[in-house]
């Protein structure tokens, strides 16, 4: 199939025309950024957060995008974004879908700047189908600096007739000099290592959206997929990896493990800390962290309950070190809200 062909646009529309009918799970509809935050009852000094809200920094889009495949995709729902400050302004890249949770999704960029707040990319969407792989959707957007560009890695979802559920992720990544225009790269991890299913290009990244390099390399964990076990890859240029599976993320003693969300390095000792996501005792979602050195970033230290599961990150903007997150927001609303980090 062609990019962008007849036939390939047919297939997309029918994906999306499948996900604008869908009526998100009751244990979706609970999804809540602002529940797992407050979840910080057992003493654990060396975690991330508490978070609070940040009313002021809310972005709602204001109309719908174009749509380059022109069959008229339209967004209900925004997030699990990536935030990166730049030149003073603060760039949001979301996930927009039709309803919470759906797939035939896309990624736009919204830009923040002091005394106009948010404004829409006017070209959005940035990253949207255009390869087999990413035919059904193109989701989750982690963006990172390094070495004067700009990387971002998102998940292209196709359909496969080899696995069961017939739904296959790759992970994609793209570059950009001016993190407006971007230019795809292709698939990060091969299928023979992803079996077809890979998720969380999960990066150690700083206050100031620079990838963080651990030991002389970048880091990369993988928690989910890759046939249940877990990989890490290293690379010198975040384009360029080499990956092997390595486990180092035990949540066991709490629950099971979804996927890890971010990697935060400390600004002011060796601590390394992992945010993820996982099913707790009782079978509910979530957030718990993981301690580390920045020296042995495999060696768990401690876990605990509570945090962010900001698959983006923390950033640092205005003072404050934030994340955003659109689960609180009702179906429909295309509400993007931002939460504080008090520790």
């Amino acid at each position: 199939m062609n990019r962008l062909s007849a036939e390939f646009i047919k297939e997309s529309e029918a994906y999306y025309r499948e996900a604008a009918k869908h009526t998100p799970a009751p244990e979706v509809e609970r999804l809540s950024a602002l529940d797992f935050c407050a979840r910080y009852d057992e003493p654990a000094p060396w975690r991330v957060g508490p978070f609070v809200p940040a009313p002021d920094m809310t972005f709602q889009m204001k109309g719908q995008w174009r749509d380059p495949l022109d069959f008229g995709w339209r967004s209900g729902f925004v997030f699990n974004p990536s935030l990166i400050p730049d030149a003073g302004k603060l760039y949001m890249f979301y996930r927009a879908a039709p309803h919470k949770e759906t797939m035939s999704s896309r990624i736009g960029l919204a830009v923040y700047e002091n005394g106009k707040g948010w404004t829409d990319y006017g070209r959005n969407p940035v990253i949207f189908p255009e390869y087999e792989h990413e035919v059904v959707s193109t989701e989750d957007p982690k963006v990172y600096r390094a070495g004067g560009r700009y990387v971002l890695f998102y998940n292209g979802i196709w359909k496969t007739a080899e696995k069961n559920p017939s739904v296959a992720v790759d992970m994609c990544c793209a570059v950009s000099d001016d993190l407006l225009h971007w230019e795809k790269r292709g698939i990060v991890v091969p299928r023979e290592i992803s079996k077809l299913w890979v998720k969380a290009a999960v990066i150690p990244k700083d206050a100031e959206g620079n990838a963080v390099k651990l030991n002389g390399k970048y880091l990369m964990y993988i928690s989910e997929g890759c046939g249940g076990v877990q990989y890490i890859g290293l690379s010198d240029d975040l384009l360029h990896w080499e990956f092997e599976p390595k486990t180092y993320l035990d949540v066991s003693a709490m629950g099971a493990l979804y996927e890890v969300a971010c990697a935060i390095p400390s600004e002011t000792n060796d601590d390394l800390v992992l945010d993820f996501f996982y099913s707790d005792k009782r079978g509910q979602y979530a957030a718990g962290q993981a301690l580390y050195s920045q020296k042995a970033p495999f060696t768990q230290k401690a876990l605990a309950a509570g945090g962010c599961l900001s698959w983006g990150g923390l950033v640092r903007f205005g003072g404050r070190r934030i994340f955003a997150q659109g689960w609180d927001a009702k179906d429909g609303e295309n509400i993007m809200y931002f939460y504080e980090c008090l520790r």
